[in-house]
């Protein structure tokens, strides 16, 4: 096989994510969760990890604490979240994870996992966590992991 270059690496590895997304985005859309995107999702785990306001949960996903707050209007109109007063800070309001939201995360988990499990059908459960590992190597000085939302 004959080296790739740097940009076909990048496609190749773009590619990889966008096949999994589009594959359990396809199947959420059928089972009532349709228009949901990755971000919606890693944000839904952070939220549920703790960040509770705009401002922590664009530390978790590196954005600026804006992008957050329409990440988490979009949630809520979706019904996956809702914001209930502090009880410390009655000016203040707590995003926290609805049933719905929580059902999400459930089924996405259980999509990215039936995913994962064909591909390790396709090239082998061995190469697959070669690739796994490898790949946690090369990003691991990386701002924003899974292992982040689960603080």
């Amino acid at each position: 096989m004959a080296q790739s270059s740097g940009a076909e690496l990048a496609l190749l590895l773009l590619g990889g994510f966008h096949t999994m997304v589009d594959e359990v985005s396809v199947e959420l859309a059928r089972r009532g969760h349709a228009g949901v995107r990755p971000v919606h999702e890693f944000a839904l785990r952070a939220v549920d990890a703790g960040a509770d306001t705009a401002s922590e949960l664009g530390r978790r996903l590196s954005v600026t604490k804006q992008a957050a707050a329409q990440t988490i209007a979009t949630l809520e109109g979706f019904g996956y979240v809702n914001r209930e007063p502090d009880p410390g800070d009655a000016r203040r309001k707590r995003v926290r994870v609805t049933h719905r939201g929580h059902e999400l995360m459930t089924i996405g988990g259980a999509l990215f996992d039936d995913v994962r499990s064909r591909w390790a059908a396709r090239i082998g459960p061995e190469q697959l966590e070669v690739l796994e590992t490898h790949l946690a190597q090369l990003t691991e000085h990386r701002s924003f992991t899974a292992e982040d939302l689960q603080d």
